[in-house]
């Protein structure tokens, strides 16, 4: 059975050095900070921007995530699939 978008997420979390949610929930600034973190995304993470700078940083690094849509939207199933590939690939 594929993956939940929840265990998706957590899956993300661990793999750039966050913590497992018990409940589902979209990703913190710190998170997506992390996530730019180990992607080398062009983002700078000293004073934390807005997530939606943050999504589109992601877009731009990971292969299957759409730059072009609303940043301010939660990743869809297939663009977190996309963001697991990526991050436990480093």
């Amino acid at each position: 059975m594929a993956p939940t978008v929840a265990e998706q997420r957590n899956e993300i979390r661990v793999a750039v050095g966050r913590y497992k949610r018990k409940v589902s929930s979209g990703f913190t600034k710190e998170a997506l900070a992390a996530i730019c973190d180990s992607l080398d995304a062009d983002v700078e993470i000293d004073v934390l921007p807005k997530k939606g700078v943050m999504r589109a940083a992601i877009a731009e690094e990971v292969e299957g995530v759409d730059g072009s849509r609303d940043q301010g939207s939660a990743f869809r199933k297939a663009e977190l699939t996309a963001i697991t590939a990526a991050v436990s690939s480093d």
